[in-house]
């Protein structure tokens, strides 16, 4: 799949996956900015995307940011749908006790390209019978 991609900012690093077969896309940081404990800020990346029909891009968190520093995506996965030309800009929250400083250059996220189906929903009377039915949280077990 080919996905168009133009930078926004002369700072904007395109993202590459970083190993063959990688799901995630990294995404950088074009701006300074600090983040304190409990709070959360806006990072820009400089670049803007154009989807094909039915694709989305999930931005998700790095896992080396969430367990080095508590920093992940507040809003995770985020959906950029296919209609959208802004550029991507990535919600990081810090649950650390220190403050953490985001640097332009700096990987702060994933962004997977995902295939999805848009479904009608059609209003019913009733639902069809499962064996397990209504049963909601913890109903599997495990959570003693």
């Amino acid at each position: 799949m080919n996905i168009e991609i133009i930078k926004l900012h002369p700072a904007a690093i395109i993202p590459y996956y970083a190993y063959p077969g990688d799901a995630g896309l990294d995404l950088f940081s074009i701006e300074e900015v600090e983040i304190l404990p409990a709070e959360a800020q806006l990072i820009n990346t400089g670049i803007a995307i154009a989807l094909p029909p039915n694709t989305e891009a999930q931005i998700r968190p790095r896992s080396g940011l969430a367990l080095k520093h508590s920093i992940t995506v507040l809003n995770s996965p985020g959906t950029i749908d296919a209609g959208y030309r802004g550029e991507i800009g990535i919600v990081l929250i810090n649950h650390g006790k220190n403050r953490f400083k985001v640097v332009p250059g700096m990987k702060i996220a994933q962004m997977v390209i995902s295939s999805f189906i848009q479904a009608k929903l059609m209003i019913a009377n009733h639902l069809n019978v499962t064996t397990r039915g209504n049963n909601g949280f913890g109903s599997t077990g495990g959570m003693e």
